[in-house]
């Protein structure tokens, strides 16, 4: 009988969640749901040098506002609890004492002091990097070059120590990567990580291995600056003596800059004028806030979307994928193993593709904030009409308020603006005399009020498409916007005239 599919996302609470990291738990929870399985989320804390209070929140309710939501979480609970390492630390200690006492690590007292004059000493250059690895380890003060009694003093005295994995020499390290295939790694290249801090605490190598064990997780995505990391994971489950449960992995590709020259970064975002975090995220350490892409006006089915097509496809060229059809037809196979280009404006494309399939009805809840924040509060009804009108002038949320605002607001309009130099006493006498016929005007429909202005150029000598565009600046303010007359409907007469007299005098 195969195991229940589990997967994870474990991410730290050092700040914003990248759209990198999103697409990562996308995959996660399309994988988990197309097999049937489970969602964990695992918060990996411990760096605690690293936390930054409220970053936990701030990822749960981004996947929350994604409708990516774990089935285990330290929010929900589950089997396998606690779901915070910091939570855990005891354990950790444990399996990282019974390696030295199979010999696969080593207790180090090195100080910082030490570490640093070993790497200036067998520096060759300045670009070149030493390790802490099968070569280093028989200079420096370990348990593999001190007594036994040695070892015990410093420990009974108190003294600092981590604990290192003893990598083999001369190993050629394998395993399959269901994007990648087969990957190898020679053992004489990898250093000896630390796995158990100073203080107690695992680091990353030593807790992903033990959670994902205890916790039976049987997939492992993540990102492919993961893999350098993998021969030390894969020793760890074979000295574990858990191999037989090692999950499969899959790194994912990166996510590059708009042209393709390394990872995209939060600085990328902020010097091309976009969002690469899910949701605004302020740093307290900084006071700093960085934008997101919900704050910014994008919808989370279309964020979503987009960024299950960065990096996979189903084959078939289709774009637009609900939530149930994304499960249904996500494969790993399908995932590139080159990185993928982000495209800001492709981005925008998705949005504004679900916009102009959202009901109107839909939209009213999700424009009205905006509405709001700038002073109006809006009928139902009258929302339901505008957005009618300049729903397929909208890509971004706040482009509700940019395109509709004149219907609450009298634009600033410059009177010289109308009165261009195509403006002629002929137009000055036909608005002139429409306003009064305006005035007695009972029928206040766009097509009631389309024929009355047609019906009353020929008197003056002008065309329709004489008045349409200084008439749509009276009312706009601008050379935008649906249909002149169903502007002139939905303000009502006084508001329409009031924003005649003003040009015309």
């Amino acid at each position: 009988m195969s195991k229940k599919v589990r997967v994870r996302f474990a991410p730290s609470p050092t700040g914003g969640l990248h759209l990198g990291g999103v697409r990562t738990v996308l995959y996660n929870y399309l994988f988990a749901r197309a097999n049937g399985g489970d969602f964990v989320l695992r918060i990996e804390d411990t760096d605690q040098t690293r936390f930054v209070p409220g970053a936990e929140e701030y990822i749960m309710d981004c996947l929350k506002w994604c409708g990516l939501n774990p089935d285990e979480s330290p929010v929900v609970g589950g089997p396998y609890a606690p779901y915070r390492q910091s939570e855990r630390k005891a354990m950790y200690r444990e399996y990282a004492m019974q390696l030295v006492g199979q010999g696969n690590a080593y207790l180090a007292f090195d100080t910082t002091e030490e570490l640093e004059e070993m790497r200036r000493e067998l520096k060759v250059d300045e670009h070149s990097s030493v390790q802490y690895d099968h070569r280093t380890r028989k200079r420096m003060r370990n348990s593999l070059t001190l007594s036994a009694d040695e070892v015990n003093d410093l420990v009974n005295a108190g003294t600092p120590y981590v604990i290192r994995i003893k990598v083999p020499e001369n190993q050629t390290i394998v395993f399959t990567d269901m994007i990648r295939g087969n990957i190898t790694f020679d053992s004489n290249l990898v250093d000896d990580k630390v796995l158990l801090k100073a203080d107690g605490m695992p680091t990353y190598h030593l807790a992903v291995v033990v959670d994902d064990y205890l916790m039976k997780i049987t997939h492992a995505f993540r990102g492919e600056e993961w893999l350098p990391s993998a021969p030390v994971h894969l020793l760890l489950w074979e000295y574990l003596g858990w191999i037989a449960d090692m999950p499969q992995w899959a790194h994912l590709p990166l996510i590059l800059k708009p042209d393709g020259n390394g990872k995209l970064s939060k600085r990328d975002g902020d010097r091309l004028g976009f969002p690469v975090f899910a949701m605004n995220w302020h740093d307290p350490n900084k006071n700093e806030t960085t934008g997101g892409f919900r704050e910014m006006g994008f919808m989370p089915q279309a964020f979503v979307n987009m960024l299950a097509l960065l990096g996979w496809n189903d084959g078939s060229g289709q774009e637009i994928f609900s939530m149930d059809e994304l499960i249904s037809r996500f494969q790993i196979s399908r995932i590139h193993k080159g990185g993928a280009k982000f495209d800001f404006e492709k981005a925008k494309w998705f949005n504004n593709q679900y916009i102009q399939q959202t009901a109107d009805e839909t939209l009213v809840a999700l424009v009205r904030p905006y509405f709001l924040e700038k002073g109006h509060n809006p009928s139902d009804a009258m929302l339901l009409k505008v957005i009618a009108l300049i729903k397929d002038r909208c890509t971004l949320l706040p482009d509700f308020w940019a395109q509709g605002s004149f219907f609450f607001e009298a634009p600033e309009t410059d009177p010289t603006v109308v009165k261009d130099a195509k403006w002629n006493e002929n137009k000055q006498m036909f608005f002139e005399t429409w306003l009064t016929k305006l005035n007695e005007h009972a029928d206040w429909t766009d097509i009631a009020l389309e024929q009355s202005a047609t019906d009353n150029l020929a008197a003056f000598g002008l065309k329709k498409g004489d008045i349409m565009l200084p008439l749509r600046i009276m009312l706009v303010g601008g050379k935008f916007g649906p249909g002149v007359f169903h502007i002139a409907e939905l303000i009502g007469k006084e508001e329409t005239m009031n924003r005649i007299k003003k040009v015309i005098g």
